[in-house]
């Protein structure tokens, strides 16, 4: 579970005698949630009840990142406190004027090196599998990205929860930064293309290339769908049936900041599916919850108010 803290501040107009850097004022400091917590959070927003399975630190941003998900209403049991590990910060400092677009200018991540204790990961995993006979949906948010070890979606994990799932007729989603593949047999994967790419170990030059990796990394995964995000060049949904869909951005317009925008296509996708949409009304959802999100400053969330508008504007 990651914090993301945000520094505001505006050009005072004078440079530091210590260093060759522009001084700015700050203005503001805000912490909103992010990592796995922003793809919960967005769920929350859209209407869904949530519990979380994962880790913070003990630590301030550990126990304000908490505070702040309970008082939306997720359940914060399942969060794991891991004893001498910090909660994974992420402190953007982000600048301008009143009469500029404000700009992230530097960033610093406070976080542990190494795996988590093994009794740390059993409580995370026995938490999620206890709640399987009450859930509709489960989502894996891992942010282990390859060759950092500091993520919490372990092979353990994995094994149990995700086979208890599928035989209970839950709906699974792997959104992930690392190995696609881990999550055989998922219902959907939403990774964006360069994590796609990744899991297949090539590059994507063409929509041909992309039409034959997305049905490739569908069997490999064993899944019913996979939805490709590809930023400016909007989406492409892959089916179990052999259905192929390329959507288009649904704005290009009005991007302030493109973060966590795939967490939105996650939380609204699946949620779509649960409340009886097929895969395709489930991925356009998805695309236009995400055209919302990038007009705002960072992870941001949507509502279904403001979907409802998005969606009546539709040609």
């Amino acid at each position: 579970m990651v914090a993301d803290e945000y520094w505001f501040g505006e050009p005072t107009g004078r440079v530091s005698r210590e260093a060759p850097i522009p001084i700015f004022r700050e203005l503001s400091r805000e912490v909103r949630p992010g990592g796995a917590t922003n793809l919960a959070y967005n769920a929350r927003t859209l209407g869904a009840e949530v519990y979380l399975a994962g880790v913070t630190g003990d630590d301030a941003s550990g126990h304000i990142l908490r505070q702040m998900l309970a008082a939306q209403g997720l359940h914060v049991d399942g969060l794991v406190v891991a004893e001498g590990r910090p909660t994974y910060t992420k402190v953007r400092i982000v600048a301008g004027s009143s009469q500029e677009m404000p700009q992230q200018v530097a960033r610093i991540d406070r976080f542990a090196d190494g795996q988590l204790d093994a009794s740390v990961t059993a409580r995370i995993s026995d938490y999620a599998r206890d709640q399987l006979p009450r859930i509709d949906a489960l989502l894996f948010s891992d942010y282990e990205i390859a060759g950092d070890r500091n993520g919490v979606i372990s092979q353990r994990i994995i094994d149990a929860c995700l086979p208890d799932a599928a035989a209970r007729g839950v709906v699974t989603c792997a959104d992930s930064h690392g190995d696609l593949l881990r999550f055989r047999g998922v219902t959907v994967a939403t990774p964006n293309q360069p994590e796609a790419e990744a899991s297949l170990h090539r590059r994507f030059e063409t929509l041909a290339d992309l039409e034959t990796a997305g049905q490739e990394l569908l069997r490999a995964m064993q899944a019913r769908c996979v939805l490709v995000t590809r930023g400016s060049a909007g989406m492409s949904l892959f089916d179990a049936d052999g259905g192929i869909h390329h959507l288009p951005v649904s704005n290009l317009t009005e991007v302030r900041d493109v973060t966590g925008a795939g967490d939105t296509v996650a939380a609204a996708f699946v949620l779509g599916l649960l409340a009886g949409g097929s895969m395709l009304q489930a991925a356009q959802l998805g695309n236009v919850a995400a055209g919302l999100v990038v007009r705002k400053v960072g992870a941001a969330t949507t509502t279904p108010q403001e979907l409802l508008a998005a969606l009546a504007e539709l040609p």
